[in-house]
């Protein structure tokens, strides 16, 4: 009887399966380019949605799975607003309710709950209207408001209450605002993003070079104490009367003051070769997980607030700003 012979398992050291992953994220990178550069000759309308489920499938590859993405929702508040069409979101699905949702294609998902929104674009970038669509999304207020079971005690999570000994670390959180685009152009329509991908699908079709990425992150090289204040304590002024003030005295926070810095920024995340080209999707991995785990889980679902926005009694009789 013949004894097979062992096949002999080629041993690669640690700095060698570095160098693999490494590759891995570059091909993949190649690989979503490459897809987002076909055309599809029938319809633009076929072309927007097919290239909407390649990002979501990029962005799938980068996101924990404590979050959930979606196309095409509509994100609203307590106070009743309603933002326009959101191409993707990325939002927290365990803690806060849907407001409504219509099977898989229409949902309404509280501005508390969301995390990350996306707008997915072609090569030619309407700049006035990527810029609307912004203020829109930053119009959208969270609440404080909320009642939840700590390890201590039942907590109310309101700017007046006497019951919250320690500053809430979350005061009036937005989501991260990400573009994404065919080609490496129109950069000034990104300056209302926090990251903008770009693919280089023309120069690819035009030239033979390689499908690739390219990434830009307004305030890439800022400490992380300035994306603390931009994600957890956005802009308390746009809130009426005096809640500005319980804002910024629940955060123990103040516009001015500066914090300690960490001496770390979303720069030192950025992953290059020897020759310094960036490995993009690696470095988004990183930079954009560090965002997410600064914003953390999203504020406390409001309840009342919500309660109070919907049932026609207090909505016609109180306010619905907490006092």
């Amino acid at each position: 009887m013949a004894i097979r012979k062992r096949a002999k398992l080629k041993y690669r050291s640690s700095a060698e399966m570095v160098q693999r992953i490494k590759q891995n994220y570059i091909e993949l990178e190649m690989a979503y380019s490459k897809q987002l550069g076909i055309e599809t000759p029938i319809h633009d309308l076929s072309t927007g949605n097919y290239r909407e489920e390649i990002w979501l499938n990029l962005f799938k590859q980068v996101i924990p799975k404590k979050f959930h993405i979606a196309k095409g929702v509509f994100i609203i508040d307590s106070y009743g607003a309603i933002s326009p069409e959101v191409d993707i979101a990325i939002y927290d699905e365990q803690y806060t309710p849907y407001i409504f949702q219509a099977g898989n294609q229409l949902k309404f998902i509280p501005i508390e709950a969301v995390a990350v929104v996306i707008q997915c674009k072609s090569e030619n970038v309407n700049k006035e209207n990527v810029d609307k669509w912004v203020k829109k999304i930053e119009n959208l207020k969270t609440k404080v408001n909320a009642v939840v079971r700590m390890q201590a005690s039942l907590l109310k999570t309101q700017p007046s209450s006497t019951r919250l000994k320690i500053p809430s670390t979350q005061t009036s959180t937005r989501p991260i605002r990400i573009l994404c685009k065919l080609n490496d152009s129109q950069q000034s329509v990104g300056e209302n993003f926090d990251i903008v991908l770009s693919t280089n699908q023309k120069k690819a079709n035009l030239s033979g070079e390689p499908f690739k990425m390219s990434k830009k992150i307004n305030g890439e090289k800022e400490d992380l104490i300035y994306w603390n204040k931009k994600l957890n304590h956005f802009s308390h002024n746009r809130y009426e009367g005096d809640m500005p003030l319980k804002l910024d005295q629940l955060a123990h926070f103040d516009e001015t003051s500066e914090l300690e810095p960490l001496g770390v920024s979303l720069a030192d995340l950025n992953v290059s070769d020897k020759d310094g080209n960036e490995n993009v999707i690696l470095s988004l991995t990183f930079q954009l997980n560090q965002l997410l785990m600064l914003l953390n889980n999203p504020l406390f679902f409001p309840h009342q607030s919500y309660a109070n926005l919907f049932d026609e009694f207090r909505s016609k009789g109180e306010s619905n700003d907490v006092q």
